[in-house]
């Protein structure tokens, strides 16, 4: 992948801690057997360091794939939150998180990035 599908990101303190929560529960999964074909334990658990940091106010370095995974993660979080009493919050957390990263890309790269995929 070219490095132009890399940027650096300076996400909310709040954005960071989501992503760091979407991870854990991604990470639980993948413990428990889920999504063995669909996530790598060893890319989560890089980019859940370099997210520690983005928690403290540090811009870190993200992959367009790497916010393409915790898009996944986040779109699997909401779709397994949906009879839980607090949904509505991790659909507002999501589609905050969602533009957050998205917005680092623009509509060409996520069109290319989805092509190769």
């Amino acid at each position: 992948m070219s490095s132009s599908m890399k940027r650096l990101v300076l996400l909310p303190t709040e954005a960071a801690m989501a992503l760091n929560e979407i991870i854990g529960i991604m990470t639980d999964q993948l413990m428990e057997g889920n999504m063995n074909s669909r996530w790598d334990a060893e890319a989560l658990v890089e980019l859940q360091m370099r997210l520690h940091l983005a928690q403290d106010g540090e811009a870190i370095e993200i992959d367009i794939s790497e916010a393409a995974l915790l898009l996944d993660g986040m779109a699997f979080t909401e779709v397994m939150s949906v009879e839980f009493p607090f949904f509505e919050m991790v659909q507002w957390t999501s589609d905050f998180v969602t533009q957050e990263l998205r917005s680092y890309w623009n509509e060409d790269e996520w069109r290319e990035f989805a092509a190769r995929s």
